[in-house]
Parts: C-alpha cells; structure tokens; sequence
C-alpha cells in the first residue's frame, strides 16, 4: 500500500520545490535586471560612455568588494559553529556568496531563503541557520555604522546629520546582536516552537564570538572603502579622483551608504545609497565623480555577486540533504 501511495507524494514534493527555485530564479533575475536599468539610466544623464570607462579599475573594485565579503563569511561559520552546527567551510562559502542575490528582490527576506536553503543538511538545522544569518547580516551592519560615526565624527564635524544617522543606525543594528538580548528576542518570538533545542543553540551566542565578529568585519569594511576608490578611478575624463589618503573618508561613505540601504528594505539599497554617496563625497571630488563612482559601485558589486555566485553554484557541489533522485524512487 505504502509503495502505492508515497511516488505520488514525492513527486509532488519534487515538483514544489522545482517550482519554488523557478520563483525565487525569477525573483533575483528581475532584481538584478531592474538594478542593472537604473544604473545604466543615471549613467546617460551624466553623460559618461560605457565605452570610455576603464575596465581594470572596475574589476579591481569587484575584487576588493568579494575580499571585504570574506571576513563576514568566516564570522558566520564561526557563529553556526558556535551555535552547534557543523557545516563545511566550503558548504558556508558557497551559500554565502549565492545567498547575497537575494537582495535584489523586495525586503530581502530571500537571503535567508537561500542561504538556509544552501547550508541545510542532517548537520545543519534550517531554524538555526536562519537565525545565524541574522546574526552576522546585523553585526555586519552594526560594525558599518560605527566605523562610519566615528570616521564621519573626525572628518566632518561640519556636517552633524551624517554623523547622527551613523549612531542612529549603529544602535538600530547593533542592540540586537547583543548576545542577551538577542536570546531574550529568540525566545520571546517562541522560536523553539520549530526547534525544541533553539535555546541550546543560541547559548553559544556570547561576547567572545561576536569580538571576534566585530574583528574580522572591520577589515572587510576596508576592502569596501577601497572597492569605492577603484571605482571612482574607473570614471574618466575627470581632473580629480580620490587617492589611497581618502580612504578614511570613503570607507565611511561607503559603509553609511550601506547600512542605509539595508535597513530600508529596498533592492539592493537602490536610491538610499546614492543619497548618503554623493553628498559625502561632491564637495571634494564634484559632482561627475560622487554620482559616478555611486553607480559604477552599485555596478561593480552587482557584477561581482553574479560572477561569484555562478562560479560557487556550478564549480563547487555539496551534499543535497534530501536529493530530488531519492524522492522520485
């Protein structure tokens, strides 16, 4: 009886999940195509040709962008190990970099999707990972807001409001990280309804892990100081261009510009990100290259996550915890 009815269920459930990849497929195409649109349109009203920028520097700014992302990798392994789950560095990596796509699409809520989608296994909970993510996507966001108010608060004291927003949004991300508190919410959102051993795994949550988090993602914030620099570099045709002794300065537009974007909830930070850019950056650079080195930022890493994430999907295979061969047996 039973062989008679469980191929009918397991098709189904192959057919569910082949559709929910489609959509979330779907999802991240139109995301990345309405972002790539957007770019190109700010780009023709300033009037700078494609043809005419200078490619090295852009892929150097890819390359700095996918280094600044590898220390909030590592603080994620760190934190799902800590929290009692064993997933391989190399199953981290690849959901990692996969999972960021999913800020393309509204809310960004299907970052976790994919991430937790990708790092599920009989070694990793779905609930934990999910949680995990939260972790290291707001440490990462709290770690960017205070290197932008405490940058802001030494360069540009003439400009308070910046340094507010920086403070405001450190707090916004920051309090939920702290390990007490972020139990407290866990186990006041009744979590370990869907796992009864939730409240083992957050115990592991504590202030060693999450030094060692601010640590690491604060050399990652660099690499994305330097991804800006690259990029204006890669405008042309301009008399004036950051150097390396901006970095201070463009390490704080950047990770501001960032941390607004996230918290507004819109793909990839569309908008918010260039009205913290640019007025950081004209009065010293002028205007062509504080909207250009906005877009060609937002192009870069765009880029970047696609090449990677193609690379990490189809180059590097892990263990599916339920193969789609075994449930259509």
């Amino acid at each position: 009886m039973s062989s008679e009815v469980n191929p009918p269920k397991s098709r189904a459930k192959y057919w569910i999940k082949f559709a929910v990849r489609a959509l979330i497929l779907a999802l991240v195409t139109w995301g990345v195509w309405r972002t790539a649109l957007n770019a190109k349109g700010e780009f023709i009203q300033e009037g700078i040709a494609w043809s005419d920028l200078r490619f090295g520097w852009l892929a150097l700014a890819m390359l700095f962008y996918l280094v600044g992302m590898f220390p909030s990798c590592v603080f994620w392994w760190q934190t799902l190990r800590a929290m009692g789950q064993r997933p391989t560095f190399t199953e981290t990596l690849r959901a990692f970099y996969i999972g960021h796509l999913g800020k393309y699409v509204p809310g960004k809520a299907l970052v976790v999707v994919i991430r937790t989608g990708l790092i599920r296994s009989d070694r990793v909970d779905t609930t934990v990972a999910a949680a995990s993510v939260f972790v290291e996507t707001l440490t990462l966001m709290a770690v960017g807001a205070v290197v932008a108010a405490g940058i802001l608060g030494a360069l540009l004291r003439t400009q308070p409001g910046f340094i507010f927003l920086a403070l405001l949004l450190a707090i916004g991300a920051g309090v939920p990280t702290y390990p007490p508190l972020f139990r407290w919410a866990l186990r006041f959102l009744q979590v370990h309804r869907a796992n009864p051993d939730i409240d083992k795994a957050i115990d592991g949550l504590n202030a060693k892990l999450m030094g060692l988090g601010w640590l690491l993602i604060s050399l990652g914030w660099i690499c994305f100081g330097l991804s800006l620099w690259s990029a204006a570099k890669a405008i042309p045709g301009v008399a004036l261009t950051p150097t390396l002794g901006d970095l201070p300065l463009l390490t704080a537009s950047v990770a501001l510009a960032i941390v607004a974007g996230f918290l507004s909830l819109l793909p990839g930070g569309i908008g918010v990100r260039e009205l913290i850019v640019i007025p950081l950056l004209e009065p010293k650079f002028g205007t062509v290259v504080a909207i250009g080195s906005a877009v060609l930022l937002r192009v870069s890493w765009m880029a970047a996550e696609l090449l990677i994430a193609g690379v990490l999907y189809f180059a590097v295979r892990t263990p599916d915890p339920a193969s789609d061969q075994d449930e259509l047996r």
